[in-house]
């Protein structure tokens, strides 16, 4: 699932929905049905489950939802990468942007450097590859920012 732009719909919240993404920040089950596990844990039924996440989702509650692979351990790459785009072209940017297969997500910003994102590569030298058509498609600098020192904060936002 790859992050919307910025303009996601506002969603209120409700006590299930908090409980779900609660939930859902500590992984999935590696079960042959992971939302029936889920379901089973919080006492919810599996469809309720999925249709919450899916709305969620959706709205742009839920900005990413899916593994994280560490491509670096497999031999890939991962690069920080930040562009100044246009206020009046944001949005037509972030869709070019977020339309690569390398955009693991995508940020605004309040900053001249106002679009942030992180690329992510089956080998290193895809991170240049990627950032240059990036660059071409959407007619802004990609400036890159490669990890220097790796740290695990284990971000997690309570709902």
């Amino acid at each position: 699932m790859r992050a919307r732009s910025a303009s996601a719909e506002r969603v209120t919240l409700d006590a299930v929905d908090r409980i779900i993404v609660n939930r859902l920040q500590d992984g999935i089950p590696l079960v042959p049905l992971p939302f029936d596990a889920v379901a089973k844990e919080i006492g919810r039924n599996p469809e309720d489950v999925i249709a919450r996440t899916a709305r969620l989702i959706e709205a742009g509650v839920l900005t990413r939802f899916g593994p994280f692979f560490d491509a670096a351990a497999m031999g890939g790459a991962f690069c920080l990468c930040a562009m100044a785009v246009p206020r009046d072209q944001f949005e037509a940017v972030a869709d070019l942007v977020n339309g690569f297969d390398e955009v693991a997500h995508n940020y605004e910003r309040e900053h001249a450097l106002n679009m942030w994102f992180v690329l992510a590569t089956e080998r290193p030298e895809g991170i240049a590859m990627a950032a240059d058509e990036i660059a071409r498609a959407t007619g802004c600098d990609v400036l890159m920012f490669p990890k220097l020192e790796e740290y695990f904060i284990g971000f997690k936002v309570a709902a």
